[in-house]
């Protein structure tokens, strides 16, 4: 049976708060279980020890995953599409954005720039001389298979990340801010036509229309999640030093692009939350306006304008604001390299009750590095994209119910002349993870080189 989400949530923050307070006061349940596992110190044994597991699409053995789970792959790079296009390249952060039945329908952004121009009809694209974008894929859940995929937006930038919205979309956000004119991008010249860093709404059953939603600011865009119960939309930023958790109001719930105002958060009595927290700390929340989200390449051009004018008025900084996912009245999302140890924190924002709250702060490296994009299962437990810097396989994280951290996944991704790829491609980052509704599969995109993955298995455990 499926459980609850909202008391899932629920169940999530007293208990992720009740394990930092047994932290305080010693070595906590987990800690003693931790010494006697002999795992680094802040894991937990999850589903098992990991061992390479063969794709059931190429044979290859991609990742590496805990007994009794299979995947398979689809959706490669430069593999043609439904539309007849290639697909293509760096495949970063998606969502079900719709689901009949067994039929799922998702949306994936493409983090690319300008080394070449855009790869959709001009009906869909932005600015020609770019790009970035996204892809639909329409998966079938019964038959484990995709059985179509398409471009729907083109001619952005550097589409990180995005979120879904309750009335079947896909914001798609752009990570970089450039104003019209000129732009080198790996030595190809591009005149830019129009000014980048926005957001865009990708519809499930058809292409954008591939206009800004310029009201939501123009900045360092990585995310974006919408509260279900107002229409508001939350959003990170993923800048250093300094970035900003904002929260966009419409004017029409539902309509994002009849415009709304722009806000900042300020927590009380912490404008500063990038590091000198634990794990349980809570804040009160208030907001600060930003009266002028489309002045986002700021007085210097460093794409900064957003964030200043919101630290000018009072919100509180945060660092390298990346993965944000809506669960109920919560709003998750992750800081990249928070923290004392710069490894990275998981917050999440209560709306109903205006409360922030550390939920997990990475005491070291060797434990967790660099947590990027995150989404809860149907069973209520996070999962966690680990995009790092270390020279390293790049793995998935879960995060239980009672705080518990361990790796799920690995990245395993070794070619030897497969489809022109050759050597080891094991440190690419995972993203843009996100669960089936009925719990059965875990779709995550491997960046480089390219391709999306469907997970299953025996989730029964209720870790994930």
């Amino acid at each position: 049976m499926r459980s609850d989400p909202v008391l899932a949530r629920r169940r999530f923050l007293a208990l992720s708060a009740a394990a930092a307070g047994a932290a305080t006061l010693g070595l906590s349940p987990f800690g003693r279980l931790l010494a006697q596992a002999g795992l680094p110190r802040g894991r937990v044994a999850g589903f098992g020890p990991l061992a390479p597991v063969a794709d059931a699409t190429t044979g290859l053995p991609l990742l590496m995953l805990p007994a009794g789970f299979s995947y398979r792959t689809f959706g490669w790079s430069t593999m043609p599409m439904g539309d007849g296009r290639p697909t293509p390249t760096h495949h970063d952060g998606m969502g079900i954005v719709h689901a009949d039945g067994s039929r799922l329908t998702l949306v994936r952004n493409h983090e690319c720039d300008g080394e070449r121009g855009t790869f959709a009809d001009a009906s869909m694209t932005y600015d020609a001389d770019v790009d970035g974008g996204t892809t639909t894929l329409v998966f079938d859940g019964d038959r484990g298979e995709l059985i179509d995929s398409r471009a729907s937006l083109s001619g952005t930038l550097r589409n990180c990340s995005g979120g879904i919205t309750p009335w079947n979309s896909w914001l798609s956000c752009e990570e970089e801010v450039l104003d019209p004119g000129r732009a080198v991008f790996d030595e190809r010249v591009v005149d830019l036509k129009r000014a980048h860093g926005f957001v865009f709404e990708v519809p499930f059953n058809g292409p954008s229309k591939a206009e800004p939603l310029v009201a939501m600011g123009q900045r360092v865009h990585e995310a974006a999640a919408v509260h279900a119960a107002t229409g508001d939309v939350y959003l990170t930023e993923d800048a250093d030093p300094h970035a900003g958790f904002y929260r966009f109001v419409p004017a029409v719930k539902g309509e994002l692009a009849r415009g709304g105002t722009l806000w900042m958060l300020k927590a009380e009595g912490a404008d500063d939350l990038r590091r000198g927290h634990r794990t349980g700390d809570r804040f009160k929340v208030q907001w600060v306006p930003i009266d002028h989200p489309e002045r986002g390449a700021g007085p210097r051009g460093k794409g900064d304008g957003n964030v200043r004018e919101g630290l000018a008025n009072g919100g509180s900084a945060f660092i390298r604001l990346e993965g944000c996912y809506a669960e109920g009245d919560t709003i998750y999302f992750t800081s990249t390299s928070g923290g004392d140890a710069d490894s990275g924190q998981v917050w999440a924002f209560d709306a109903r009750a205006s409360e922030l709250q550390l939920v997990y702060e990475s005491p070291r490296q060797e434990t967790l590095y660099y947590p990027d994009n995150l989404a809860m299962s149907p069973r209520g437990g996070l999962v966690l994209c680990q995009d790092s810097y270390r020279k390293e396989a790049q793995s998935l994280f879960g995060l239980t119910l009672q705080g518990g951290l361990f790796e799920f996944a690995r990245n395993n991704g070794r070619y030897d002349n497969f489809r022109g790829l050759d050597g080891d491609y094991s440190n690419s980052e995972f993203a843009g993870a996100c669960f089936s509704p009925d719990g059965r599969w875990l779709f995550v995109n491997v960046y480089t080189p390219g391709f999306t993955v469907a997970i299953t298995g025996p989730w029964k455990e209720g870790l994930l």
